[in-house]
């Protein structure tokens, strides 16, 4: 089941790097001006009451995640944990989220191996 989870997180992980842009891009596209109007996406995210409220659930939710990324990732000492805060800005949080939870996942089933290795180990024979 651990398995499924683990690649469950990375196919949403790529599902939250491709929808988003591809959103993203129809948006550049319909702008007049070139390249992304960052003005204008805010403007056009806060237009309805519907619109404004997905907005400030994501900003607030991502920012909670955001917090529990950095220090997870530095408790646990997931590899590549800042790389997925990096992608939260820089394509999305749809992406960077689950990303980091394919990594935790992985590195969750790394500290138990280590552990039943450790555990087999102090078992005495005889």
């Amino acid at each position: 089941m651990r398995n499924v989870l683990t690649w469950g997180y990375l196919l949403l992980a790529l599902l939250g790097a491709v929808l988003p842009w591809q959103a993203n891009l129809e948006f550049m596209q319909a702008s007049s001006g070139a390249g992304f109007d960052l003005s204008g996406f805010i403007r056009d995210a806060n237009l309805t009451a519907a619109s404004r409220s997905l907005s400030r659930d994501l900003i607030i939710g991502a920012s909670a995640f955001t917090i529990w990324i950095a220090t997870e990732g530095r408790r646990v000492a997931v590899r590549g944990w800042w790389v997925t805060l990096v992608l939260c800005v820089t394509v999305s949080f749809a992406c960077g989220g689950p990303l980091f939870l394919h990594l935790r996942e992985r590195r969750l089933l790394e500290l138990e191996r280590e552990n039943a290795l450790r555990d087999q180990n102090d078992v005495p024979i005889g």
